[in-house]
């Protein structure tokens, strides 16, 4: 495998937002706040993960779902740590815990122009299936819809 770093996947704490928030800051032209992770982080029906080296978190990401439907929300990787195989490691826990939760997929919106989160998804057997138009802003361009059906 290409991850030969020692990563620890973990579950996120309100205690990790704000080294969340570095990575998130670096990484969107529009990012989440904190107030947004801390909400997301004490709602039912969300799960996010976060990636750590030596102690130091290097990525994370997140799911939400509502009954057998998961959409993933966010995922992100320190600029340093990227083609690592990270985020593919953060993708296969969200898959596993939809699996868990015995949901019946997981979609997510992905910029028309960001080829290797694209390719990463296409690995995981997710497939585009939709476009929506002018959904992101900063600057405006379309998503595509994927979606991997469990």
């Amino acid at each position: 495998m290409r991850a030969q770093v020692k990563v620890k996947i973990r579950k996120m704490s309100i205690s990790d937002i704000s080294e969340v928030l570095r990575i998130e800051e670096s990484s969107f032209p529009a990012p989440w706040s904190y107030w947004l992770f801390f909400q997301e982080l004490i709602s039912p029906q969300r799960y996010y993960i976060v990636a750590e080296k030596d102690e130091k978190i290097i990525g994370y990401a997140g799911i939400n779902w509502v009954i057998d439907e998961a959409h993933i929300t966010t995922i992100a990787v320190v600029k340093k740590e990227r083609r690592k195989g990270i985020a593919s490691l953060l993708l296969k826990k969200l898959i596993e815990k939809a699996k868990e939760l015995n949901l019946k997929f997981l979609t997510l919106e992905v910029r028309e122009s960001n080829i290797a989160a694209q390719l990463l998804y296409l690995k995981h057997n997710f497939r585009v299936e939709g476009r929506r138009m002018g959904y992101y802003s900063s600057p405006r361009e379309d998503a595509l819809i994927m979606t991997l059906y469990l």
